[in-house]
């Protein structure tokens, strides 16, 4: 192989993980909103072993 393919392999490489990071995301969650908590706040000694 010569240079300039090793070059643009690389560089397609690179470039496709890089369109990769920056493009919208791809998920499919449900437009849900904020669910209100409605359990009891935990009250014990959680700092101290």
């Amino acid at each position: 192989m010569s240079i300039s393919k090793i070059l643009a392999i690389i560089t397609q490489y690179i470039s496709e993980a890089a369109m990769e990071i920056f493009a919208p995301t791809h998920d499919s969650y449900p437009n849900i909103g904020v669910q209100p908590f409605y359990g009891k706040p935990f009250k014990g000694h959680a700092d101290t072993w």
